[in-house]
């Protein structure tokens, strides 16, 4: 398959996929990825099925999912799954188990924004605080207690969340956002020193912003009238890295690494790909005068 398109109008630089299988590093593995349908997730699963996975896409988008699995080939399976229902996890984990035998890698990452932009937290809505909380934090507790429960008998495993650099610094999101992706790395650590016993890995990715869909429609809300290409190219004008943007392959192919057996010493990790975003500032100093 070559250069399968994302959904959306907004992509990145890049019209579709990497077109080239690079190896096979999840050769023989069985992934289930939480938010598949779309975005980095569907990036993500072509990536890995790429690298010799079969990977199972589990979402609460039921057409665009069927979609997905089925443009992706017959390496990829789809699953109804609502993440804010403990259920259907675990129905998506023992569907895995049935069809395959085993799990290899739980990529945990569905997720939602909430509020479109950051308001004053006078303002805060607590319900859509639960509700953000529900499905970023809760829905990932819930993917990883499933996922462990088949993967600490066998004594092997990787585990994978999507976290965000609205959870490294402030004010980049809404609140309950910001709020949520933080608890995650901090999720990641404390499971970690549970699951290293059992030889289980877990890790964490916080992407910086990249012009899916769902980014698009954050963004929407800052820019009022503003098209979705000029959505596209303020988001890649944040970066501090010069000559190259994030892409949602540098987020698919981070996650190929930490759910394979190169990474196999990494757990405990928060690996940020941000291109120093959150690590360094440059600052405008004022040209001198002339004869100063």
């Amino acid at each position: 398959m070559v250069g399968l398109p994302l959904a959306g109008d907004c992509v990145g630089s890049r019209a579709g996929f990497s077109t080239a299988c690079r190896g096979g590093r999840l050769e023989g593995k069985v992934a289930i990825i939480t938010g598949g349908a779309s975005g980095l997730g569907k990036a993500t699963a072509y990536e890995f099925i790429q690298q010799g996975a079969k990977v199972i896409i589990a979402d609460i988008k039921t057409e665009i999912g069927r979609r997905t699995a089925s443009e992706l080939g017959p390496q990829a399976q789809f699953i109804p799954c609502d993440v804010t229902d403990e259920r259907q996890i675990a129905e998506a984990v023992d569907f895995a188990v049935n069809q395959h035998r085993k799990l290899d890698i739980m990529y945990n990452n569905a997720g939602i924004t909430g509020p479109i932009f950051p308001s004053s937290i006078v303002d805060l809505d607590l319900d859509t605080f639960d509700q953000v909380m529900d499905v970023n934090v809760r829905g990932i507790v819930a993917g990883i207690k499933h996922a462990a429960r088949v993967m600490v008998p066998v004594g092997s495993g990787s585990i994978l969340c999507t976290a965000s650099i609205s959870g490294i610094l402030g004010g980049l999101g809404s609140h309950s956002y910001t709020v949520s992706k933080f608890a995650i790395p901090g999720l990641v650590k404390s499971v970690s020193s549970d699951l290293g016993r059992h030889g289980v890995r877990i890790n964490c990715i916080s992407p910086f912003a990249i012009p899916t869909k769902f980014v698009v429609d954050q963004f929407t809300g800052l820019y009022p009238g503003a098209k979705p290409g000029q959505i596209c190219d303020i988001v890649k004008g944040m970066g501090e890295l010069v000559g190259t943007t994030c892409e949602e392959s540098d987020v698919a192919w981070a996650a190929v690494y930490l759910a394979s057996d190169e990474a196999k010493y990494v757990t405990g990790h928060n690996l940020v790909v941000d291109g120093g975003f959150t690590s360094s500032k440059r600052l405008a100093m004022p040209m001198p005068h002339q004869g100063d």
